[in-house]
């Protein structure tokens, strides 16, 4: 499956906001978006006016970065929100949410979603007792997420992730148990418990278009 290799700062550069995509590097001054908060290349100081179409754009970049999602996933996501029962964009947000490799940064098992879909795609990984390898895997109400057993080392490196990110806020809808790395989802999320400026109608009204 295709998927972006290039520098990860560069992204939330280009976004002129924190994506937390390097884990840990993200709350420290080596960030590079606290010496260079503005868009990479050489032009990217130079001030420009956007459309409204380039609004909605970069909204919709802005996220799908953030999950690290590709067009075609995110356009599926969308497509699937916009059946539901709800509001298109919070449904949208709340599939992102629910996917298993965010869930594991979320709780701190992993410094960051490439981190937590590297976990999951190395089958370190449990929801209810069963072994999941595939990082979009949706979570529901009442899965409880676990290391494998028989993974020491990665269980080892989720201990520590633990420790490296115990000041990072602690997820409302997600109930976790540091010394069983055990972590039990207690509700569906909300916009709330993102914690980043999202704005999704922005992205509904270009896709609606």
């Amino acid at each position: 499956m295709a998927r972006y290799t290039g520098p990860s700062c560069r992204l939330c550069r280009r976004e002129g906001m924190k994506l937390f995509l390097k884990g840990t590097k993200c709350f420290t001054p080596k960030c590079p978006i606290e010496k260079r908060a503005f868009p990479p290349g050489q032009h990217g100081q130079i001030r420009v006016k956007l459309s409204d179409y380039g609004i909605q754009l970069r909204e919709k970049q802005k996220v799908k970065r953030m999950y690290g999602v590709l067009e075609r996933q995110f356009k599926r996501y969308f497509n699937v929100a916009q059946k539901a029962r709800g509001v298109t964009g919070q449904m949208l947000l709340e599939q992102l949410e629910r996917r298993l490799d965010n869930v594991l940064y979320r709780v701190g098992f992993a410094t960051s979603r490439r981190e937590g879909r590297e976990m999951v795609r190395h089958r370190a990984v449990t929801v209810n007792r069963r072994i999941v390898d595939i990082p979009s895997y949706p979570v529901k109400v009442g899965d409880v997420v676990e290391v494998v057993a028989a993974h020491t080392g990665q269980a080892a490196r989720m201990k520590d992730n633990l420790e490296r990110t115990k000041d990072r806020p602690a997820s409302a809808w997600i109930e976790t148990d540091p010394t069983a790395l055990k972590s039990t989802i207690l509700r569906m999320p909300q916009k709330d418990d993102i914690g980043l400026p999202i704005q999704e109608q922005l992205i509904v009204e270009l896709y609606s278009k």
